[in-house]
């Protein structure tokens, strides 16, 4: 029966030390050579936390892994550049996010966004903005929410 363990790792920095190493350890696996795959398959998500399923057969000592997404939120951080949201989102803005920006970080959720498209997705993430602090196109996200709505940024979308 294959074990499986679950953790989060730095993108492109996990290590063999914990979470991963100790629960890797027993079951007899190279530990580094997960580590290496682990960080060929996060380095697109650096300096964000990514959740890792690392799937072992200890039979085989065959290991399979999959790499989930961080939240949408690390990745509109990441898109800005900034540390961390707004302490109160209404008063303070820590950074704007384009529309493109904020489509390319829909792109990188795709699977866990529930809209039907690409359009609706995209409104998901920049709802997220709003209890993040964060403006879109230096507007408000609900602003440019009603934008999208109305048809404004169709061109965008195709």
């Amino acid at each position: 029966m294959a074990e499986t363990i679950e953790a989060l790792v730095d993108g492109g920095k996990a290590s063999a030390g914990p979470p991963l190493g100790p629960a890797l350890g027993p079951l007899g696996v190279n530990i580094m050579q997960i580590i290496n795959t682990i960080n060929d398959k996060t380095k697109e998500f650096q300096g964000m936390k990514v959740p890792v399923k690392v799937i072992v057969d200890p039979k085989t000592k065959e290991f399979e892994i999959e790499v989930g997404t961080p939240p949408a939120a690390s990745l509109i951080l990441n898109e800005i550049g900034v540390e961390k949201g707004a302490a109160s989102p209404s008063k303070q803005k820590v950074g704007n996010l384009t529309i493109d920006q904020a489509i390319k970080v829909a792109k990188m959720k795709h699977d866990n966004l529930l809209g039907a498209n690409i359009k609706q997705k995209t409104k998901e993430v920049i709802g997220t903005c709003v209890s993040m602090g964060v403006t879109v196109e230096g507007k408000k996200p609900r602003d440019v929410l009603k934008e999208i709505d109305e048809g404004i940024h169709d061109s965008k979308f195709s």
